[in-house]
């Protein structure tokens, strides 16, 4: 059920995403865009989708959504990937923006998604104005200099700090950079419901730790073919990471540890939340 699923939402955000582009100018930097936008798991719009459905909002009415929090992701990846920042060559298993255009043109692509991704939770589409200024501001918190953007801040900081960082302080960092936009994402349905997003925020708190820690673990025994951009680069560069502070093993108990904290936290919603718990499962069985 989840891999079909999966593949259901990634056709259509994808689709979305395409009709978002094509409304743009023509030329260097739409094409740009369009690249930035293609492929990957879509897995926070599958959140996005996930959530809405449990509050009886259709796919239709949340698409925005989840195009938007892939729009936004994609903006992050391309910057992430740039000579001042990660310095990665490939991206989805093909060449990074900044490599296939130019370092300008990378930044630029990736403001313009990181725009677009407001621009689309202002879709009517996705129901009443205070719901979509709602969604806009949790989007803003989630990926602005408190969430996301904080999170990468702290990663860079770490490179050149003194000592490796400590199991609490790779906690706090992932928080940021991984785990709030997928927060965003799983509360999203709650959001656009006007419901309590407590239950969602407990999965996707849960959720977003172990998606990170089998980054790390991918890191180490992944396949860069399967994973579409470079593996042990993190052991290379000395970084501190869930595996290397915890031990192979122990990070691998831990994750799933935390989808068994993730599943708990939607016993609330019952049967109707089958779909995300079986995201759980698959965020620490994916082999990319």
């Amino acid at each position: 059920m989840f891999p079909e699923r999966l593949s259901e939402v990634q056709i259509a955000v994808q689709h979305a995403l395409d009709q978002a582009v094509a409304r743009l100018p023509a030329g260097d930097l739409r094409d740009a865009i369009g690249y930035a936008a293609q492929g990957g798991k879509r897995l926070r719009a599958f959140l996005v989708l996930e959530s809405a459905a449990l509050f009886g909002i259709s796919q239709a009415q949340a698409l925005p959504a989840a195009a938007a929090v892939e729009a936004l992701h994609a903006y992050s990846l391309v910057h992430d990937d740039m000579p001042c920042m990660d310095d990665d060559a490939l991206r989805r298993g093909q060449p990074t923006v900044h490599v296939k255009w130019d370092e300008a043109t990378a930044v630029l692509t990736g403001d313009a998604l990181q725009t677009l991704a407001f621009e689309l939770c202002c879709d009517p589409t996705l129901g009443p104005a205070d719901r979509r200024v709602a969604l806009v501001s949790a989007l803003a918190q989630a990926s602005g200099a408190a969430g996301m953007v904080y999170g990468q801040a702290l990663d860079i900081a770490a490179e050149t700090a003194a000592a490796p960082l400590t199991l609490d302080e790779i906690t706090r960092l992932q928080a940021g950079k991984t785990g709030a936009l997928i927060s965003f994402a799983a509360e999203a349905g709650a959001i656009l419901a006007g419901a309590d997003r407590a239950p969602l925020a407990a999965y996707a708190r849960a959720l977003g730790l172990a998606f990170q820690i089998a980054d790390d673990i991918l890191d180490v025994e992944g396949d860069a073919a399967l994973v579409g951009k470079q593996v042990g680069k993190d052991a290379q560069a000395g970084k501190a990471t869930f595996v290397s502070l915890l031990g192979l093993e122990s990070a691998k108990s831990r994750a799933a540890a935390l989808i068994d904290e993730a599943e708990a936290a939607l016993a609330p919603y019952g049967a109707k939340a089958q779909n995300l718990r079986e995201a759980a499962r698959f965020v620490i069985s994916r082999d990319k």
